[in-house]
Order: C-alpha cells, then sequence, then structure tokens
C-alpha cells in the first residue's frame, strides 16, 4: 500500500526515520525492483550549511521548495544522481536522503544494472541503490505517490518477507560532507548489513520501533537472485 499524503508531510527529522523499513518501488520499462528503506539522512532549510536550500532557491534545488512527498533527483560528481524525498512545509527547501536499501524484489536487474552479483552491495550507498534502482534525472519533481516510482507502507509485500521484529534505529553524523557535519542527522537500522557505512561505537541507539512486522530480503540463492553475465562501465558510486 502507497504511503499516505499525511505520513510524507511529517517534520522532516520526523520522516527521515519513518522511511526506514518502508518500501521504495520502481517500475521500469525493464521490470518491476523494490528496496527496503535502512538508511536516511535529514537536510533541513534552517541552521544546515550541507542542505542544497540553505541559501535560498536555485533551478537545481528548486524541487525542494515544492510540496512534500516528491522525488529530489540530483547529479553528482559528474558520475551518479542521489535520490531525495522532498520534505517539510512547502517553501522550506528540506530533503531527506536516501543512502541505503535492502533488495527485496528484482534483485537481478539490480545485479545486472550494477554489474556485480553481491546481493549486499547492490544499495549500499546513495549512488549505488539509484544505479541499482533504475532512478535518473527524469525522476526528479515526480509524485512518490503515484507513477512509476513510488512509496509503500513497512506492512507492504508480505508475500515476499517472512515476519521478524523491526531493528532499533540508531542516529548518528551525516556522511560525506564537510558543513553541517556535527549534526546528528543520520538514521540508521541497528544490525542492517545493507547500511552504507556502519555505525561507530559511540553513536548511541536513539529508539526502538514501534512498527511490529519487519520484512526480510530473499536469500540471495533465492528466484531472481543471479544475475546474467552482462559487460557494463565500471562506476564507482558512494
Amino acid at each position: 500500500m502507497i504511503v499516505t499524503k499525511a505520513f510524507l508531510s511529517q517534520p522532516t527529522v520526523a520522516l527521515a526515520k519513518a522511511l526506514l523499513g518502508t518500501f521504495l518501488v520502481h517500475d521500469s520499462p525493464q521490470g518491476r525492483t523494490i528496496g527496503r528503506i535502512v538508511e536516511t539522512e535529514a537536510y533541513l532549510f534552517r541552521g544546515d550549511p550541507a542542505c542544497h536550500a540553505h541559501r535560498g532557491m536555485t533551478k537545481r534545488n528548486e524541487t525542494m521548495f515544492g510540496p512534500a512527498g516528491h522525488a529530489y533527483v540530483y547529479f553528482i560528481y559528474g558520475m551518479y544522481y542521489c535520490f531525495n524525498v522532498v520534505s517539510g512545509a512547502l517553501g522550506e527547501g528540506e530533503a531527506v536522503l536516501i543512502r541505503a536499501l535492502e533488495p527485496v524484489d528484482g534483485i537481478e536487474l539490480m545485479q545486472i544494472r550494477r554489474n556485480t552479483d553481491r546481493v549486499r552491495n547492490l544499495c549500499s550507498g546513495p549512488g549505488k541503490l539509484v544505479l541499482a534502482m533504475g532512478i535518473g534525472g527524469a525522476h526528479n519533481g515526480v509524485s512518490l505517490r503515484s507513477g512509476s516510482l513510488t512509496l509503500h507502507r513497512s506492512d507492504s509485500f508480505r508475500s515476499l518477507y517472512f515476519e521478524r521484529p523491526i531493528g532499533r534505529v540508531i542516529t548518528t553524523t551525516r556522511v560525506g560532507i564537510s558543513r553541517g557535519s556535527e549534526l546528528k542527522l543520520r538514521f540508521l537500522e541497528a544490525n542492517n548489513e545493507h547500511v552504507s557505512r556502519p555505525p561507530a561505537p559511540e553513536d548511541r541507539l536513539v529508539e526502538s520501533s514501534s512498527r511490529s512486522p519487519r520484512a526480510g530480503s530473499k536469500k540471495p540463492g533465492d528466484k531472481n537472485s543471479s544475475a546474467r553475465s552482462q559487460k557494463r562501465p565500471k562506476v564507482r558510486p558512494c
């Protein structure tokens, strides 16, 4: 089931936490891919110099100032895209960066796109997950409640999953930024092997999720887990 408008209208930090355990689905011409969100970062309009919008609206970041629940996709390092969920009040310029996914379905297609058969490494970073999911610049500004790229509730896709208690949520400082690096605005599921970078020992557990069902992914040997051989140029996403 697709997430509600009210869910996506939460304050940015609350949404960054709430997105953990939800599912990102892309129905592309090549096939469907599904990933479970396991790591996010919040970017705030005020007091956050790492936020693209902190100095105001530009052509590049104008999507951030639009309605919550739309995709903000931008190109970085001249190599790959990053995918964000626009958040906060209209005109505020905030977003949640999706840093890592746990692959759920369409794993074979993800492996072809990423040119690797290592399931653990398919979506363990913002650049990796957009390649695996087939997300690009054409998705910038699209609604995540309709169309081919959508967000689904944490209790969706039970036919693909077995249930187990959801992991605790850890908060840390954000990754790969030079400004606002002291702000603890990165959130990840504890003990999930698909996160982009494991938390440092000093990082603290901030909460236990109240969502009871946790989806666990298929094992690499299950259907759709082995990639076809296909040559692709090497890309080094973050």
